[in-house]
Order: C-alpha cells, then structure tokens, then sequence
C-alpha cells in the first residue's frame, strides 16, 4: 500500500511555465512542490495504479468503518461505559504506522540530489524556500490533533446514547458539511454526476429514521438522547471541517504528497489525540471504573480486552483509508466513500444484534451503492477527458 501510494502520489498537477515546460517535458518524475505562484491546477489523469489504490483506501475505509462501530456498539451494549476510553481507542494505534517509516522511498524534487534540483539553481532554491517551517508543521498537527480528540469524544457520546440506525443517519450529513467545507476551502466544483451522488447518499442515509423497528436504548432519557443528537451533529461538522482542513494543508502547507506526508498526516494529529483522551480519562475519573468495568463485563475480561484491541485497529485502518483518499482524490469523495458505510452498519447489526430488516434499509443500501456509483463515473469522465486532451497534444505535435 506504501509503495502504491508514493509511486504516483498527486492528485494535483500544475501548470508548468513555457520556459520550464520545454525543459521538462520528457521527465517522467511527478511534480511535488506546490507553489504560491503556481495557482491553475488541473486533475491528474486516472490510470490503473490510481484505480487500485482507491479501491484499496475505499476498502479499508468502509471495513473500518463498519467494524469500528459495530465493536464500539458492542462494547457499550455488554457493559461498557468509558467515553473517554472509547474515543482514545479510535486513535491509539498510531504507533503500529511507524513501521511504515521504513519503507524506502525515491527521492523526491527537494532533495538536493535529485538532478532536477543541482543542474537548476533557481528550482533549488524554489524548493528549500518552499519547505514548511517545523513550527508551522506543529501548528497543523496540533489544531487537527485538537479536532480530532473533540470529534471522537463526541462521536462516543452520539454512540453511547442512540440507537445505530439513528447515529449512521445524523453522521450522513457530514457530507454536507464536507461539501460546505470544500467549496470555501478547496474550491471544490459541482458537477451534475457529483451533486446527484451527494443526493442519492444523503438520501439514502437520511431513509435510515424512519425505520419503524428502531428502539431507543435501554435506560436512555430524552435529555440523554438529546445529547446524543447533538453530540454527533456536532461530531458530523466537524469531520466534514477535517477533511477539508487535510485537503488544504497538503496543498498549501506541507506541499509535498508523499507516503511520509500521509503518514505524518495521521501520526501527529492522533498522537495529539491521544494525549487528550489520556488527560479526559484520567481528568473525568473514569479510569478509576475500568477495573469494574472489565470485570462485569458480559462477556468476558478476555473479549472486552479483545473488543478494545480490535476497535483500535479498526478505526486506524479507517484512518489509513481516508487520508489515503484525500491525498488521491479529494475530501469530498474520501467523505463520500465513507458514507456508503452508513447504511451497512445497520445492516450488520441485522445478523450480530437481532435489528429487524425492511424495506427502508434495502432502499437505503441501493440508493448508497447509486450514489458511489454515479460519484466514481465522474472521475472516469474525467480521467477519459484529460487523456482525450493529452493524446490530441501529442497528435498536433507529431
């Protein structure tokens, strides 16, 4: 996956200046720093690696997803009660991604040995100006890490106090958050394929409350539920509000799309995550209950560890995934592709917690499959336009 990912890493191309353009025509390195200057940008062309890739970033996506709030449900319905312990094992298992930091990687432009850089004196210095200062990359990381631990404490709440088919419906509308987000942000364009995929996903979504065999849970009061409601609205925005910030600090402060970025894109922020979480479990006094907790849990010390561990792993390679899909794609689709997930995790809750099917969820899981379908069709377009274009450029110039 780490080689994928770096082998054709932008999603961004820019255009070259005529002076440079001639010079440069026939490398086949990817351009990797992002200038101020250099503001056209225009998509890259979809080949098969790029294909691949996404499937693989989709895939852990929505296993993650899905695992993740399906063992999180699980942990809550057999005992469990940390809301801090919850949300810290949704980003603790960052440190398993450091063995993705010896994974060996071709130079990039940058580099001072790259040929590029030492026959041109001007690009050289272009590209040590254009390096991100370690205190503005500090900064980056600890705001995201700070939206990170808000999210996922407020997601524990939105958990703990309603029922799934109600929880997957309300975090639907972070995709109209992301879309919100992108388009003062990233100045992310509507195409008509686009807007009837967010459609047909919020929709779908959306069909999820008025399922007629959802249940509150048990012992849950209407001012608890109430807070639950708006935990994960809240919990919603500002997911849609990360994944654009992602978006923006690869392409206008880390500059640079590589597997290390993407890795430190996630090993930071979770890292200051978890930092938080810490000081919440420990601050609140919850870490006082664990020890009871794990020992009336029903089912056993033994699955409620095994409930944390694979809970932790789960959410890690959800994390994986969207990065992934913002680093190749963009937020909007990586948000997209996570909203596909929503109405399988009722559906897994069919066949592990006894929830009734019907009609609705059937609906609902159709008209998600529509949505991703007409989003990915856009993206064929326009990778067939842009080759279109390029195999016309090369024809004039024979």
């Amino acid at each position: 996956m780490g080689e994928l990912a770096h082998h054709h890493p932008q999603e961004l191309q820019l255009h070259i200046p005529d002076n440079q353009e001639a010079k440069e025509g026939n490398s086949f390195e990817p351009t990797s720093i992002i200038t101020d200057s250099q503001a056209t940008i225009t998509s890259k062309p979809k080949n098969s690696w790029w294909w691949i890739r996404v499937a693989l970033y989709s895939l852990f996506v929505l296993s993650g997803q899905s695992v993740g709030t399906l063992l999180g449900t699980l942990y809550y319905k057999k005992g469990g009660n940390s809301k801090w312990l919850a949300a810290l094992v949704q980003h603790g298992a960052f440190p398993i991604l450091l063995l993705l930091y010896f994974i060996p990687t071709p130079k990039q432009p940058c580099d001072p040995n790259n040929p590029h850089i030492q026959t041109n004196p001007q690009a050289q210095s272009q590209a040590q100006s254009q390096e991100p200062s370690l205190k503005g990359l500090a900064l980056v990381y600890l705001s995201l890490g700070t939206i990170v631990a808000l999210n996922g404490y407020l997601y524990s709440v939105g958990l703990l106090y309603l029922p799934v088919s109600t929880y997957s419906l309300i975090c639907s509308s972070q995709l109209a958050f992301n879309a919100l987000f992108s388009f003062f942000l990233n100045a992310q364009k509507f195409t008509p394929y686009i807007i009837n995929s967010l459609a047909l996903l919020i929709t779908s979504s959306t069909l999820l409350v008025f399922q007629s065999n959802s249940e509150d849970p048990k012992g849950v009061s209407a001012g608890k539920y109430a807070l639950g409601f708006v935990c994960t609205i809240l919990a919603s925005a500002g997911y849609g509000l990360l994944l654009s910030l992602d978006q923006l600090c690869f392409r206008r402060i880390i500059r640079k799309e590589t597997l290390r970025a993407v890795l430190n894109m996630i090993v930071y922020p979770s890292l200051v995550a978890s930092v938080i979480f810490v000081v919440g479990l420990f601050g609140s006094g919850e870490w006082e209950h664990l020890g009871r907790e794990m020992d009336e849990y029903e089912l056993g010390k033994v699955s409620y560890v095994m409930n944390l561990a694979g809970t932790t792993i789960a959410w890690q390679v959800f994390t994986m995934g969207t990065v992934g899909l913002v680093l190749d794609s963009s937020s909007l689709f990586s948000d997209s592709i996570s909203v596909v997930g929503l109405p399988i995790v009722p559906i897994f809750a069919v066949m592990f917690f006894g929830d009734k099917m019907d009609g609705v969820k059937v609906i609902a899981m159709i008209l998600a499959i529509w949505g991703f379908v007409s989003y990915v069709y856009q993206y064929y377009l326009d990778g067939a336009k842009l080759k279109a274009q390029r195999t016309s450029v090369g024809g004039d110039g024979n």
